[in-house]
């Protein structure tokens, strides 16, 4: 029963019932699918045979949950940390001066990502009743790879980082409208993904301020999956990927000059440009899926010579 407060929606189908909900705001975007009630006591009128997303209340207000009280804290320590590095250092010894007029250099990368899948919905999703969500879960895995980096100007430089990414998969939920005997009405689509990755980057840098500097990076990305072939992502019902992506990333770094090493944690995002889905109309997870596309966030620190 619905009630006299706020409500936020999640990915799943609601049939609107008859007479129509009484409601105050509504927006209803065609493209995803999606209806978000923003308050009650006023009249708003959807499709019965659309697809909308199911209803979750929520206090007085929408929650968005793209940082959470604890990410905030993390990243004011983040910040804090640098400002307070970066005034130390003005004051100390200068390391290595003359490390920013090397033509080029090498070093070496340890890193930690996020991944998920972004879903498009077909139409066969807003027409059959045999799926009712579809949803991405995210998980994490690590990275090594090998560093290279050239000179252009003062505050300019291109970067080669090759990487192996082991450890992550790709998953995706479905909740099931009808289910056979003995049949569960949640079925997880889990894909194991081990990448090799080629980023090519450009690099925006800072003045050195001491020991410190910062700087911003923009570039492309072509991965190649090697679990494409393994027997664990060709079975019957699972939804099959393409082997190679190709996407952009941007990100956020800073040096920090040692007397013998320079080490810069960076943190990017990596999102694939192309799709992912290899279509099979035999498979009926693959049937209501359109565009599938990767999104990665990835923390990084990187040893320099």
């Amino acid at each position: 029963m619905l009630h006299n407060h706020n409500y936020l929606i999640t990915n799943s189908k609601y049939q609107i019932p008859s007479p129509p909900l009484v409601l105050k705001k509504c927006l209803f975007h065609r493209n995803e699918q999606r209806l978000i009630i923003l308050q009650t006591k006023s009249r708003c009128i959807a499709p019965t045979s659309t697809r909308l997303f199911l209803i979750q209340q929520v206090d007085n207000k929408l929650i968005t949950n793209f940082f959470t009280i604890s990410g905030k804290r993390l990243l004011l320590s983040l910040v804090l940390l640098v400002l307070c590095f970066s005034r130390a250092s003005a004051q100390k010894e200068l390391f290595r001066p003359n490390h920013d007029d090397l033509v080029y250099y090498f070093g070496l990368t340890l890193g930690y990502n996020t991944s998920t899948l972004h879903l498009s919905k077909s139409q066969q999703f807003l027409q059959s009743d045999s799926i009712m969500i579809a949803e991405p879960r995210s998980s994490g895995g690590i990275a090594m790879g090998l560093l290279a980096t050239a000179r252009l100007s003062d505050h300019f430089q291109v970067r080669a980082n090759p990487q192996l990414i082991i450890g992550g998969f790709k998953s995706i939920s479905f909740k099931l409208g009808s289910t056979k005997t003995g049949e569960s009405s949640t079925q997880n689509q889990v894909l194991p993904s081990t990448l090799v990755s080629f980023p090519f980057q450009l690099k925006f840098n800072s003045d050195r301020i001491g020991n410190f500097r910062t700087y911003l990076l923009g570039g492309l990305k072509y991965d190649i999956d090697l679990s494409s072939t393994s027997a664990a992502r060709n079975t019957d019902d699972m939804i099959k990927l393409k082997r190679y992506d190709f996407g952009f990333e941007l990100g956020l770094g800073f040096n920090f000059y040692l007397p013998f090493v320079t080490i810069s944690p960076e943190i990017k995002i990596s999102n694939g440009l192309s799709n992912l889905h290899q279509f099979d109309p035999a498979l009926k997870y693959s049937n209501n899926l359109e565009k599938i596309l990767s999104r990665m966030v990835v923390f990084s620190l990187h040893f320099e010579d």
